[in-house]
């Protein structure tokens, strides 16, 4: 629960730029499986969690937005 509470209190570049690192460490984390080298195989699951959950704030934020406009202008 405590992640929610962190990525909820990041600003949208913030965000951005959080899910392009964790996109960047799972290629090298899948990079590293595939040649035998990586040794901690459930970092993959928690960085593509990770990654989830900051898609859905993400949309979760983009649903916001399109609703207060929808209201705005009603």
């Amino acid at each position: 629960m405590a992640e929610k509470h962190r990525y909820a209190d990041l600003d949208d570049g913030a965000l951005i730029d959080q899910v392009r690192e964790s996109k960047d460490e799972l290629f090298k984390l899948r990079f590293q499986l595939a040649t035998g080298q990586l040794t901690n195989y459930s970092r993959i699951g928690q960085v593509r969690k990770d990654i989830a959950r900051l898609e859905t704030e993400l949309r979760a934020r983009e649903i916001a937005a399109a609703e207060a406009l929808i209201e705005e202008n009603a």
